[in-house]
């Protein structure tokens, strides 16, 4: 498999950690959706990452896509989304929130480094949401007393959650503090211990 997409970004970053921990193997290309933009094209006409490309050519993208696929190759038991409700509807909700919190972010650095005159509305709607997000899933993270979100296993909500923190604080410093959410700094720390987010882990790059 090729992984397309560099590892500042969330989306990419949680695929491919997931890779990892899920023992496949993969070629990692750290193309540029703006750089790269003619390469990706190739496989993906959104030009977007994450874009895998699969053994046999077929190429999946959108990393929730990606996900229920690698997903799918799990063993029983093994999956990184619960099986059983009510923990499975709970898992993708968090992280729908946690990928929509990765969109809020990017659309806010974009308005800022591409725009000339930057909409004050737009920019403090992201930012709301941004928080209120956060707030909704400290609170939900604050009243389980599990290692990880769902239980004793990692799973992809922990993932999408840890990844898409370090993007808000590297891409966006100063614009939340996270002493005002102990419960996720505390997630996001341990996740980022782990030898694995450290090896699937880049500086946050601004598009040229």
């Amino acid at each position: 498999m090729i992984l397309i997409g560099q590892y500042d970004s969330p989306f990419v970053r949680r695929v491919g950690i997931a890779l990892r921990l899920y023992g496949v193997p993969f070629t990692h290309e750290p193309w540029s959706a703006f750089g790269d933009a003619d390469k990706l094209r190739r496989y993906n006409p959104l030009t977007r990452v994450p874009t895998l490309v699969l053994d046999n050519g077929e190429v999946l993208i959108e990393s929730h896509a990606i996900l229920d696929y690698l997903d799918s190759l799990a063993p029983g038991g093994l999956a990184m989304f619960p099986i059983a409700e009510p923990a499975r509807h709970q898992a993708l909700k968090v992280s729908a929130l946690a990928m929509g919190l990765g969109d809020k972010a990017v659309s806010l650095f974009y308005e800022r480094r591409l725009h000339k005159e930057v909409s004050t509305v737009w920019v403090e709607r992201c930012r709301t949401q941004i928080t209120d997000v956060l707030g909704v899933l400290e609170a939900d993270r604050a009243g389980r007393d599990s290692d990880y979100w769902f239980g004793d296993r990692i799973g992809h909500a922990d993932i999408g959650v840890a990844c898409v923190l370090r993007f808000i604080n590297d891409a966006h410093a100063g614009l939340v503090s996270m002493t005002d959410f102990p419960a996720l700094a505390a997630l996001s720390a341990g996740l980022e211990a782990m030898p694995v987010f450290q090896e699937i882990s880049q500086e946050f790059i601004p598009p040229a």
